[in-house]
């Protein structure tokens, strides 16, 4: 059964400014920022977190159904998602808005700006998981990224009524979302995605402690940049795995997209969490290094010797019979 991928759908408008954010800023004058940077170039990707993990699981082989909304603009982006192994055909289709956008500026520091118009994505909450149930015959697991907030809890719900797994990826709808909304796409998740930041921000808003969510949810995973990953189950110790070394990130837009397709493939294969955070790790790895969320390939000889060198020989074997030729 495959695996269906709810969130966004949109074009990237990427910039990059020469310095850093923070040394634009005046003290005691935060409550009246008024701020225009300069920016070196400007790059259009396509985007929007569903998608791009939809394109992840499909280069590592898993053809997964995308579930979102878009506008009558979507032709080539959806050309490009098929050719990928991506199924689109639960994809809906506006007929009044355009393809939503998101627009972000990078500094020095990796410190990012961004700015997002949903568009078509309001309609997202017009789609019932049931249908693409009965297409292709049963869902494995239900990704819930960021999209619609009435999206994300009608497929929440709908998770929850017709007892599909799902995976809570709520990430930068934290930033808005009030306590209830957040506790009720997080509770009962087999799986919960959050950065450290948002890590902290939804203990804050909902109020429980990091124990309270384990009981919660199955497994919660933790991603902390160049310090790695965290993974933690109630009554278990945590499991960390290192980021992978040299890396050279360019970019670091869809990294944690990358990283969550890696490790969502990997358990898909049946690898344990260890294993399978290491392949998200690596996944993200090679996102991070290209410009645009959708622009990195893993080329399986490269993929297999960069994660050998990261987590072993033993390690890589055990991947390798997993990964497309």
């Amino acid at each position: 059964m495959p695996v269906v991928v709810t969130g966004s759908i949109a074009t990237d408008h990427l910039m990059t400014f020469p310095g850093k954010f923070t040394d634009q800023f005046v003290e005691g004058k935060m409550e009246n920022v008024s701020l225009s940077f300069l920016v070196d170039d400007l790059v259009q990707h396509r985007g929007g977190a569903g998608a791009n993990m939809a394109y992840g699981l499909g280069l590592l082989g898993l053809s997964p159904v995308l579930v979102g909304a878009v506008g009558s603009d979507f032709a080539d982006y959806d050309a490009w998602l098929t050719r990928h192994g991506v199924d689109t055909s639960s994809v809906r289709w506006s007929e009044m808005k355009h393809t939503a956008r998101f627009t972000c500026t990078t500094d020095v520091a990796n410190n990012q700006i961004a700015s997002f118009y949903s568009g078509a994505m309001s309609e997202a909450s017009m789609i019932e998981l049931a249908p693409v149930e009965h297409r292709v015959g049963g869902l494995d697991l239900v990704i819930i990224g960021p999209n619609d907030p009435t999206a994300m809890v009608q497929h929440t719900a709908e998770c929850r009524e017709r007892g599909y797994p799902f995976l809570a990826d709520p990430s930068q709808q934290l930033a808005w979302a009030d306590g209830e909304m957040i506790r009720d796409l997080v509770d009962g998740a087999d799986l919960l995605f959050t950065n450290e930041y948002e890590h902290a921000l939804l203990l804050q808003k909902t109020g429980w402690d990091d124990a309270e969510v384990l009981a919660r949810v199955g497994t919660w995973v933790t991603t902390r940049a160049a310090d790695g990953v965290v993974v933690e189950q109630a009554g278990t110790e945590p499991v960390h795995v290192i980021a992978v070394p040299e890396t050279k990130p360019v970019e670091p837009t869809g990294g944690g997209d990358a990283l969550r397709a890696g490790f969502v493939a990997a358990r898909q294969w049946g690898l344990g969490l260890e294993r399978a955070t290491q392949v998200g790790s690596a996944v993200a790895t090679a996102a991070v290094e290209v410009v645009g969320t959708q622009e990195y390939s893993l080329p399986r000889e490269l993929f297999l010797e960069r994660f050998a060198a990261a987590f072993g020989a033993d390690a890589a074997d055990e991947v390798a019979p997993h990964l497309p030729s």
